[in-house]
């Protein structure tokens, strides 16, 4: 048995790692990761590792899925054959070179060759334990002879600039009298000939440098063009005599999940957006354009998503979701069925709760959710599945505190609850009362179908999916939130007969402890708190929120005067004035009100900035430090903190939740230095004075809000290609317009899986968003021809190599080829 654990990595550096599952050979993870992709990348890779207490923990193997292929398995579970990793598995990163093949006549009139190799720079070569100290050798080679000549070390960079030339005689007379091992006059000789640049990680270990890539050039293509500059991809070397059984290593589950968005500027999306956000305002709503989005999407989760964060973009979810929801409630027959369907309303609803109520999860239920996953009481209370030595009459005691507790938290959290929750709930509710006039729960049930069984149920049911907890919990811990669930989501019913809500006899019999009064009366004045009118929500601002938290490597850079905090690090005598030893590992805490770093999680914090007090948030470059994924936190008088997260995906999550928090500081700065004071001047502009103002303009432009980071115009993008991926739809909807109109008679079968209550409206809508959507695939054509023109194959975007460019390449051409 092993005890194992997965990585996921963007080619090689890791973003995201599993919990351990121990003593076993089919481990089961169930975990979800989401992350923006900050870079660009080669290949996702997941490592199996096997944890080893006493050495380093080995790797079992590898999935490398590449970038253009990840279309392939798109949203659909797919079992991959474990890969060996080896040297060979590992390469990654580019490299530029420079070749010249130069002809020169001797005095006899012979005609001999010499090669000029510059090897100007590497990017993006591949890190090996820790660090990454990258030479590289040029070898010309032919049939009877190898010539090999090697570049300086270049020390604690992945992105080495060499700028190294080395000539090589390709031929001589054979009247030469120098001793050689070659005496070609054959000019033909050259086409055998290939110059091979390998890259070495030099390493002090007595295994000897580390293999990180190569590349092998036929001098052949040289004869037309006697120079060439070009980019270039790493290779693996020749793995052909290899024979590993593909099944040898077991196998990984992956359900992949990519998107890219190519996203113009805001004003080529105004023509659709302005359809999409006057839906509200169309009479009736089916008519309306976000409408017809949820008609044509084979799922209603597909349109809900860009809808929601659209209009909660240009705050109009509210009126938008009350039109949805009122259409839904007229449609609706029987009072108990309200909202029970997965209709556009309840779905839209669902995103804009996981949206905007993130944080009131968090200081709702974080905290006995985390105390639930770290005690593990024994709350089994079915007699079937009990352990030995457990007694069933403590573990339902164990289980009815729990609930209590969530219980109490909940319908205490009223005056927490988002405003713009509240608002679409006061919306609902109205709705339900107004067309159930003679049921007197209605207003009641349409709230609490949302907030229990849609939002706090699920997220005590699986709280890793609502960010409550990192990983999956462990089986008896899943178990217990089950239970948890099962009861809240029955408590916030409020239906007449709870006891015939549970198949299993053992949770009737455990819900009699609530059958009181007391819990009907605690639920409904919470639901009259979150769906009253005109309520507001003071409360959030006065209490701080934990935004972010997590362990990071921090240093401080103090120009004069007394730092605030009470930890800084001081320039030791005759040393450098900033080493590795100056970095120490920090638990950091964001909140809405303030940045504050301690030694460890739990202690006294070390240092405390006010939210205020953050200037800026920016970047530093890697040559500051030579470490990568650093930025900086700069406050006024001059004090910076620097800090280095664990990867490029923390990092970015990191600057972009502190420029939101601070983006409204009124002193926030303009311009910033990317590098920092070392040796006596700033790296970046060499300006020699420590108080020089910045030299590069500071970025901005996030949202201030922050709960929502929600670009429009990618939403927008996102909404045009789900209308250009239904089109077909689109147009049978136009038709069944045209049929109902002219035959106002029973709807054609082929047409009635759409609503049309106004076939003019809808006709009307149809034809705009059809014209909007043709404007957008005209511009996205246009700017690939342009690109396509544009684009020079080997140049640093597009080295040689390149798969996804050349098949790009290959689409292009056949698209020339048919349009002529």
């Amino acid at each position: 048995m092993r005890d194992c654990y997965c990585t996921v990595n963007l080619d090689q550096e890791e973003v995201f790692r599993t919990k351990i599952v121990e003593k076993s050979l089919c481990p089961f993870y169930g975990e979800d990761f989401y992350c923006e992709i900050p870079r660009t990348f080669r290949h996702l890779s997941f490592y199996i590792f096997d944890r080893d207490v006493f050495r380093r923990d080995s790797i079992i193997g590898k999935v490398a899925i590449q970038k253009e292929d990840l279309q392939k398995y798109h949203n659909r579970d797919t079992w991959f054959q474990l890969q060996h990793v080896d040297a060979d598995s590992e390469v990654q990163g580019k490299v530029h070179l420079e070749l010249r093949l130069s002809e020169v006549i001797t005095d006899t009139g012979v005609v001999c060759h010499k090669l000029a190799t510059r090897v100007l720079e590497c990017q993006g070569l591949p890190i090996v334990n820790g660090q990454c100290d990258p030479y590289a050798t040029v070898t010309l080679a032919g049939p009877s002879r190898s010539e090999a000549k090697k570049t300086k070390v270049k020390k604690k960079t992945n992105n080495p600039h060499f700028d190294e030339v080395f000539y090589f005689e390709v031929t001589r007379p054979s009247s030469y009298n120098k001793k050689s091992h070659f005496d070609i006059e054959d000019v033909d000789e050259v086409d055998k000939m290939e110059i091979r640049v390998d890259l070495w990680n030099a390493s002090n270990l007595k295994f000897g440098d580390e293999f990180l890539g190569e590349l092998r050039l036929p001098l052949k293509f040289l004869r037309q063009s006697s120079s060439y500059e070009a980019w270039y991809f790493l290779q693996p070397r020749d793995n052909g005599n290899k024979s590993l059984k593909p099944d040898d290593l077991g196998s990984l589950r992956l359900n992949v999940v990519y998107t890219e968005d190519h996203v113009f500027s805001s004003d080529y999306y105004s023509p659709l957006r302005d359809v999409l956000l006057k839906s509200a305002d169309v009479e009736p709503v089916s008519a309306s354009a976000a409408h017809i989005l949820g008609e044509v999407c084979r799922e209603k989760q597909e349109a809900a998503i860009p809808l929601v964060r659209l209009f909660l973009h240009y705050g109009r979810i509210v009126p938008f979701i009350s039109a949805i929801a009122n259409a839904e409630v007229k449609r609706t027959q029987d009072p108990n069925t309200i909202f029970r369907g997965n209709s556009l309303t309840s779905k839209c609803i669902d995103e804009t709760m996981k949206l905007a109520g993130m944080h009131y999860l968090q200081v709702t239920l974080k905290p006995i959710i985390d105390e639930i996953c770290q005690v593990h009481k024994p709350c089994e209370i079915d007699p079937v599945k009990l352990k030995d030595g457990e007694n069933l009459e403590n573990n339902r005691e164990n289980l009815r505190q729990y609930v209590d507790r969530i219980f109490t938290v909940i319908t205490k959290s009223g005056v927490s609850c988002p405003t713009v929750m509240c608002d679409i709930f006061f919306s609902l509710r109205e709705s339900a009362a107004k067309r159930f006039q003679g049921d007197l729960d209605v207003r009641y049930t349409a709230v609490s179908s949302f907030i229990f069984l849609r939002f706090f149920a699920p997220a005590i049911l699986s709280p890793n999916l609502f960010q409550l907890t990192p990983h999956h919990p462990d089986p008896q811990t899943s178990r217990t939130l089950t239970l948890i669930s099962k009861t809240i989501q029955t408590l916030g019913s409020l239906s007449k007969s709870k006891s015939a809500n549970f198949k299993e006899s053992y949770m009737a019999t455990f819900y009699d402890y609530f059958n009181e009064q007391k819990y009907a009366d605690a639920v409904k004045n919470f639901l009259d708190l979150i769906s009253s009118s005109g309520r507001r929500d003071h409360k959030s601002i006065e209490q701080p929120i934990l935004l972010k938290e997590g362990t990071l490597k921090l240093t401080v850079k103090k120009v004069d005067g007394n730092s605030s905090c009470r930890f800084m690090i001081k320039r030791a005598q005759g040393r450098k004035r900033f080493g590795m030893k100056n970095f120490k590992k920090r638990w950091f805490r964001l909140t809405n009100h303030e940045f504050t770093y301690q030694k460890s999680k739990g202690d006294h914090p070390l240092c405390s900035i006010p939210i205020e007090n953050i200037l800026a948030v920016e970047r530093l470059e890697e040559e500051s430090f030579k470490m990568k994924n650093m930025f900086q936190v700069i406050q006024p008088e001059r004090r910076v903190l620097y800090i280095q997260a664990n990867n490029c995906v923390e990092a970015k999550d990191w600057i972009d939740i502190l420029t939101k928090v601070s983006q409204c500081n009124k002193k926030r700065l303009t311009v910033y230095h990317p590098s920092a004071y070392l040796n006596g001047h700033w790296l970046c502009c060499k300006a020699t004075a420590d108080n020089t103002p910045g030299c590069t303009p500071c970025t901005g432009g996030l949202p201030a809000n922050i709960q929502l980071d929600i670009d429009g115009d990618r939403e927008t993008e996102r909404i045009y290609s789900l209308f250009n991926l239904y089109m077909p739809k689109l147009e049978k909807m136009q038709e069944a317009c045209g049929s109902k109109s002219v035959y106002d008679g029973p709807e054609e079968e082929e047409y009635s899986t759409f609503i049309i209550d106004d076939p003019k409206e809808t006709y009307k809508t149809l034809k705009l968003i059809i014209e909007g959507v043709g404007n957008l695939e005209q511009e996205h054509a246009q700017y690939k021809r342009d690109k396509f023109k544009k684009t020079k194959y080997g140049s640093q975007e597009h080295p040689i190599g390149d798969k996804s460019f050349q098949t790009y390449i290959r689409q292009q051409s056949e698209i020339s080829a048919h349009s002529i």
